[in-house]
């Protein structure tokens, strides 16, 4: 069995192609014009942008799905006899020449048999990825995939247990709006580039690194950014320790590495060959000060060493994003671009989709789905929200907790993690595949954070949170989704009850 991703024409066939970094590769292989097919059993978005490019998708993950490609075969077989019988009509196949040339055909074809991608989510029992096995077509993992595409680029690799989608999306926006034509490839979507992934015409490729399944040591880029290390994933990772451990591996493989010396554990672990922090007094490589948070943005004055850059603006909120965004001005530096260039593409950048999105406004209630799934970044999160909205406004903080072994190792830390909310909405964990091993639940957060909180409510269901929302919701409230799972789904279902709630109480009065 192959050993190394080919990228000279081969095909490609995913194994749940729609989710967010699997569908990024995707995206970039079918606009290479590499034919690129996949399974998943849902039709969103991101697999309608998959289609338009040319991917071919399949609606279930069977192993019939695979059988596509001996048809491949067949079709190419039958064209060819065709042919043949067009140019010589006296032509006379017979079965023993045709099994013959259907034969040699099937040899040829060999290397267009698929190259099978999977992620860590796919259950080896899957009927798909065992038919793949039994037919020995090569298979790989996603992070073996974006391991032989970062080898083919300049590339720019984003890791660290909190902020690495924003800083990497900021990245790619800055080397687009510099000129550069990045390849991007991210685990969110963003407007400037219409999706999770683009591709660019030049050398850079900016790529997220993930750290969840241990996969991020395969990684070895350019320039490696981590922006921080905490134990996130418990399901793969035992201790801290382990988790510092790839990252170390990752940073070993980087020529350059670019890391944030505000967390201690980063610190302590790694050498950044450039460093970077939000205080002056750790003399930081690049560091800030004059910084003003602000309800419409940040402002900070930007220095590198001993030397004052300029003036640094940006529309997201909090110190989490203004540390992001010195990431990539480290990185915008380190590639020779001006600061007149790295600030100007900064001031106008977004943010990704699920990253403090602002959904809409309804009955004068401000709607913003928010991807904090672990306590540091739930408090990060309340922070920034907090800069937007002064009491007497309420801020109410609608929590679904993720996968069922994170839930358990933090369940302590995610108790004290809303002291900055007014009101808690806590509702089931949204199991992300895991099984639940530890009969935690939903109510049991709520329990913990009712501990420490006077306002807390459970909820078992996303029909029940959507009905309870509209009961409790008042004009000047921000109502702020927190989750990694599929809480953001009810937003337009609450925005559209409040607004009926809305107009039937204008019209009895």
């Amino acid at each position: 069995m192959p050993n190394t991703v080919d990228f000279s024409g081969k095909p490609f066939h995913f194994i749940g192609i729609g989710g967010i970094g699997m569908s990024a590769l995707a995206y970039v292989l079918a606009k290479r014009k590499i034919p690129v097919s996949g399974s998943d059993v849902r039709s969103t978005p991101i697999t309608q942008r998959l289609q338009a490019v040319g991917a071919h998708l399949f609606r279930n993950q069977n192993a019939t799905n695979l059988d596509f490609f001996g048809s491949v075969i067949d079709a190419s077989y039958e064209r060819l006899k065709a042919t043949a019988i067009g140019i010589n009509s006296n032509l006379e196949v017979t079965c023993e020449s045709s099994q013959t040339a259907k034969s040699s055909l099937s040899a040829n074809l060999c290397l267009e048999l698929p190259q099978v991608i999977c992620s860590t989510a796919i259950n080896p029992i899957n009927s798909e990825y065992q038919a793949a096995l039994q037919r020995g077509y090569p298979i790989f993992h996603r992070s073996d995939l974006l391991a032989a595409l970062i080898q083919e680029y300049q590339s720019i690799a984003v890791a660290g247990t909190h902020g690495k989608t924003t800083t990497s999306s900021l990245i790619g926006y800055m080397l687009l709006n510099s000129g550069l034509d990045p390849t991007i490839v991210v685990g969110g979507e963003v407007d400037a580039w219409g999706g999770n992934a683009r591709l660019g015409d030049s050398s850079y490729l900016v790529a997220e690194a993930d750290e969840s399944d241990g996969s991020l040591a395969k990684l070895a880029a350019n320039i490696g950014v981590v922006t921080n290390i905490e134990l996130d994933h418990p399901d793969h990772y035992q201790t801290l320790a382990e988790v510092v451990q790839t990252f170390q591996i990752f940073a070993d493989n980087c020529q350059t590495l670019v890391g944030c010396i505000d967390c201690q554990t980063l610190r302590c672990a790694l050498q950044p060959t450039i460093s970077y922090s939000l205080h002056r007094e750790t003399n930081a490589d690049y560091s800030v000060d004059c910084v003003t948070y602000g309800a419409d943005g940040t402002t900070a004055r930007v220095w590198e060493g001993t030397k004052v850059l300029g003036n640094l603006q940006l529309k997201l909120l909090g110190k989490h994003n203004l540390s992001n965004a010195l990431a990539a001005v480290a990185v915008g530096r380190h590639l020779d671009l001006e600061f007149e260039v790295i600030a100007k593409a900064i001031a106008t950048f977004e943010g990704a989709k699920r990253r403090f999105e602002y959904r809409g406004i309804c009955n004068e209630i401000s709607f913003v789905d928010d991807y904090a799934h672990h306590p540091s970044e739930i408090q990060a999160t309340l922070a920034a929200a907090r800069l937007q909205f002064k009491a007497p406004e309420r801020i109410v903080a609608i929590f679904q907790p993720h996968r069922y072994s994170r839930t358990l190792k933090f369940l302590s830390e995610f108790a004290q993690s809303f002291g900055t909310a007014d009101i808690v909405v806590v509702c089931d964990i949204y199991s992300s595949g895991e099984s639940n091993l530890w009969q935690i639940t939903g109510e049991q957060v709520y329990e913990a954070i009712a501990f420490h909180h006077e306002r807390v409510y459970y909820q078992p269901n996303l029909n029940s949170v959507s009905e309870f929302l509209c009961t409790i919701l008042q004009p000047g409230d921000l109502a702020l989704f927190l989750g990694a799972g599929n809480l953001n789904q009810i937003i337009p279902k609450v925005m559209e009850l409040s607004q009926q709630a809305h107009q039937e109480m204008v019209s009895r009065n």
